[in-house]
Formats: C-alpha cells, structure tokens, sequence
C-alpha cells in the first residue's frame, strides 16, 4: 500500500475548482432567477435610461449649466446655498408668525441679511437679464 502526499500545487488546484464550482452555481441561480418579465422590465428601462441620457446629452443648456456647476465658485455657492436651506427649514418653524404691518416690514428691511439676501437677488437678476439679451442678439 503506497501513501499519496498532497503537493501545495494540488491544494490550490483543488481551492481553484472549488471556486469555479462555486462560481458556475452563482451564474445557474442568476440564470433562474431571471424570468422573461423580468428581462422585458430590465430592457426597457435600460432603453428608457439611454433614450434619457441621449436628450440630456444634446440639451445645450443643461450642458452648459453642468459645466458651471463644475467649477470651484460655484461649488462654495451651491454649499452656502445647501447651508442656508438647512437653516431656513430649522429657523422658520421656531419663529412665529410676521405681525405684518409697517412696522414689521421697516424691521425686516433693517436687518442686514435681508439687504445681503436683496443684494443676492438683485445680481443674480442683472446677470440673468444681461445673459438673455446677449442671448437673443445672437440669435439664440
């Protein structure tokens, strides 16, 4: 009666079947799982998907606006922006409610974050309206 010793190359053979067994159950179970609903559903949302991104894609004005959103200005703009949303949701249902009136519109006039926030609007506004002329005396 003769002894067999294992050689390492034999250990990893064996480790190496044994996950490609492994790997063939994997692939039959997927295989079983995928029924024709299923692939129908699939198929057409990845249709779906690529119909999206091909309109995205040829839309020259979301192109440009993501290349604007890329730049490192407008990224502390959109993260102040995010900020202040943040605070707004926590800081509006802490206060009560305007009185209205004169006096209550002379007081928030008064408040420097409220002619900060008009100084905001009013840029934005003398850009925007200079974007859109230069716009249409292109002729686009």
């Amino acid at each position: 009666m003769t002894t067999q010793t294992e050689t390492p190359f034999d250990a990893m053979a064996t480790e190496d079947l044994q996950r490609l067994v492994e790997f063939a159950q994997l692939v039959t179970a997927g295989r079983d799982a995928m029924s024709d609903e299923i692939v129908t559903r699939l198929a057409g949302a990845m249709s779906e998907g690529l119909n999206l991104l091909d309109r995205l894609t040829r839309n020259e004005g979301l192109m440009r606006l993501l290349q604007v959103l890329d730049r490192q200005e407008t990224q502390y703009l959109l993260i102040a922006l995010s900020e202040a949303i943040h605070a707004v949701s926590r800081d509006i249902p802490a206060t009560a409610p305007a009185t209205g009136g004169l006096g209550c519109m002379l007081r928030v006039a008064r408040d420097p974050g409220t002619q900060e926030g008009l100084r905001l609007l009013s840029v934005i506004g003398k850009h925007l309206s200079l974007s859109l002329r230069e716009q249409h005396r292109r002729g686009g």
